[in-house]
C-alpha cells in the first residue's frame, strides 16, 4: 500500500528532502509530508515549487515536527509570507489556492495512533510503531479534512510591506499594519499589551530608540 495523493517515487523523494530539512525521520515529518500532498492535490496544486509557488498559502496550528515537512513539501515559509502561524497546538493545517479561494483544512486523526499499533504490533517502541504506519496507511484513516473558508488581509498576503511607522513609545517602526492605536498614540504591540521579552538594561534600551 501507498499514499493514492502521488506515486511511490514522489512520496520517498518528498520524504527525504523533509528530513534533509529536519534533520531526521520521524512520524511527525510522516503526517506532514502527507498531509502537505493530499492537501496540494485537493487544490490541484502539482508543482508548489514551480508554476504554482505564487498560488498556495498554508497556515500551520503546530511548532512542532509537521511543519518543517508541510515547509519542505510546499516551498511555503515565513519568510516568503505563504505560510502562517497560528498557535493552536493542533496537528493540522490549512492549504490555501490563493487564485481560486479554495481552501482544506487537514487535521491528523487521534485515533490514527491505536490503528497505527495494528499495523505493527510486534514493533514495541510505540514511535518507532508510528512512523512505519504512517507511511502506509491511508489518508483517510490518518485525516480529517475538510472544506473551509479563508479571508486573507491585503496586509497578510505576500508581497512588500503595505506601510512602516513608528512606534510613538520605543522608537521601533511596525510594519504589515500590525501597530495598535490607543489614547491617541501610534504603538507596536509590545508597548500597548506587553510583549514576551523585558528589557533589562535601561541605558540600552534609551541609546536604540533614538533618544537622548
Amino acid at each position: 500500500m501507498i499514499p493514492a495523493t502521488n506515486s511511490k517515487t514522489d512520496y520517498n523523494a518528498l520524504l527525504e528532502q523533509s528530513v534533509k530539512i529536519h534533520g531526521h525521520l520521524c512520524a511527525g515529518q510522516v503526517l506532514g509530508v502527507r498531509m502537505s500532498m493530499l492537501g496540494l492535490r485537493e487544490l490541484g496544486l502539482h508543482d508548489p515549487k514551480g508554476k504554482d509557488r505564487k498560488s498556495v498559502i498554508v497556515f500551520v496550528e503546530m511548532d512542532r515536527c509537521a511543519t518543517d515537512a508541510v515547509q519542505s513539501v510546499t516551498g511555503c515559509s515565513l519568510g516568503h509570507r505563504t505560510m502562517k502561524f497560528l498557535d493552536y497546538g493542533k496537528m493540522a493545517a490549512t492549504f490555501m489556492n490563493i487564485k481560486t479561494g479554495k481552501a482544506v483544512r487537514i487535521v491528523a486523526r487521534e485515533d490514527s495512533r491505536q490503528t497505527a499499533k495494528e499495523y505493527f504490533p510486534e514493533i514495541e517502541n510505540k514511535y518507532a510503531g508510528q512512523l512505519e504506519a504512517y507511511k502506509i496507511m491511508s489518508d483517510e484513516e490518518l485525516f480529517d479534512m475538510m472544506e473551509v473558508t479563508i479571508n486573507v488581509a491585503p496586509q497578510d498576503m505576500p508581497g512588500r510591506p503595505m506601510r512602516r511607522v513608528q512606534c510613538d513609545s520605543c522608537g521601533e517602526y511596525v510594519q504589515d499594519m500590525r501597530e495598535v492605536y490607543q489614547d491617541g498614540k501610534v504603538l507596536c504591540t509590545p508597548c500597548a499589551h506587553g510583549g514576551y521579552y523585558a528589557v533589562q538594561d535601561p541605558f540600552l534600551e534609551v541609546r536604540y530608540a533614538g533618544k537622548p
